[in-house]
């Protein structure tokens, strides 16, 4: 019976060896404190939006910690592409208007921009950061260009300084995709603080999590009204009722809405998420440093060295130089890691390919070359060099 049970042993072991678990691209952060929220937030009985959607945007508020008189405001919302699409109404972007953004994004954006009944503009990304190449937008503006979005990408942030000076010289709002950048710093301030609008989005596999939700960066008070109004089918209930876990059974409706709250329970996710905020930030950082170090000698591929201290990593890419991506991809996938490709080019996709762009040669270059590491919070040093091992081993 002993020697089975060794023999036995010995077998598990030895197929633990041989079948080892899939390393994801992304894995959400879920401990006990967010199975403790989920479950408060469930027995306080009010699902919707109510309490804890009152503390979660404090809360962001607090992260962005706003530049005194300011005026600025955070409204959470369900998803980061319900964050977009108001911000762009909000902005007044309609039909016949365009708005510039890097073909380089997530389809979200364009998606979002096609809702309001306004087109993409494609333009360009700088080779060094994949953000959007300030000095390309200019060519591409018109009467008709409505706004400009740029998206933080990665470990990098866009050249916001160059993008307020655009928007300044021609009166065109930026709109700023922080979906990758919550809880980063531009030159030295949060993010939230750059332009008068931006959004964040909180979906199942960014950095901080609420199951899914969103918020909206707005100024004036006037404009958070707006904004609460539309995320709940535009009726005028008010706001702070609903922040009691209560509502009014009379109302008004004075314009377009949709159903966009965010709810109880996300908030409260978002909540446990936000608590841990330094410790993601710092073991992520700790993580991208590692990719860097011990991949930036292998010659056929270019891992990003970027100002670690300054960002709170979503991703990190690598640019395959070989033209061997695909082999890549499944050599690493036979090694028990998965990978990922952020972005696809927005103008090939068939429903945008009739849209007005730029140069876009870097674009063109990059999609062909960018690869995603799986990138967790608190990452174990095991599945990183594991996942380092499965690249230095490919000789494709």
């Amino acid at each position: 019976m002993l020697l089975l049970f060794q023999n036995f042993v010995f077998l598990s072991e030895k197929m633990e060896n041989i079948i080892k678990p899939q390393i994801p691209v992304f894995k959400p952060l879920i401990e006990e404190s967010e199975i403790a929220a989920a479950v408060e937030s469930l027995e306080l009985g009010w699902l919707g939006m109510g309490s804890y959607v009152k503390d979660f945007e404090a809360e962001l508020t607090r992260v962005c910690d706003f530049a005194s008189g300011e005026d600025r405001h955070v409204v959470a919302v369900s998803t980061g592409h319900a964050a977009l699409h108001l911000s762009l109404l909000m902005i007044g972007v309609g039909s016949g208007d365009e708005v510039i953004t890097p073909s380089f994004n997530n389809a979200a954006d364009f998606q979002a921009i096609r809702a309001c009944g306004a087109e993409p503009v494609f333009v360009d990304i700088k080779e060094e950061t994949l953000c959007i190449d300030v000095d390309k937008v200019e060519s591409l503006i018109t009467d008709k260009t409505k706004c400009i979005i740029c998206m933080d990408y990665d470990i990098f942030l866009c050249d916001h300084n160059a993008l307020r000076k655009i928007s300044k010289k021609y009166n065109i709002p930026i709109l700023h995709d922080a979906a990758h950048s919550f809880g980063s710093y531009y030159k030295g301030r949060p993010t939230g603080n750059q332009h008068e609008y931006t959004m964040f989005s909180f979906d199942p596999v960014k950095t901080v999590t609420c199951i899914d939700g969103g918020a909206v960066v707005v100024k004036g008070a006037e404009n958070v009204k707006r904004l609460q109004a539309m995320r709940l089918i535009g009726m005028t209930q008010s706001a702070e009722q609903m922040y009691t876990n209560s509502r009014a059974w009379t109302y008004d409706i004075e314009g377009l809405g949709f159903r966009y709250h965010m709810a109880n329970l996300h908030a409260a996710i978002g909540l446990s998420q936000i608590s841990k905020l330094d410790k993601i930030r710092s073991t992520r950082q700790i993580a991208c440093k590692k990719y860097y170090d011990e991949l930036s000698s292998i010659t056929w591929l270019e891992a990003p060295k970027g100002d670690f201290e300054e960002v709170s990593p979503f991703l990190y890419y690598i640019r395959v130089l070989n033209g061997n991506r695909d082999e890549l991809r499944e050599h690493m996938k036979s090694q028990g890691v998965d990978t990922g490709i952020h972005w696809q080019a927005g103008h090939k996709f068939t429903y945008f390919k009739g849209c007005r762009k730029g140069d876009l040669d870097v674009t063109e270059k990059i999609v062909d070359q960018i690869l995603s590491l799986p990138l967790h919070s608190y990452m174990s040093e095991k599945d990183q060099n594991r996942i380092i091992q499965s690249i230095a081993s490919f000789r494709g």
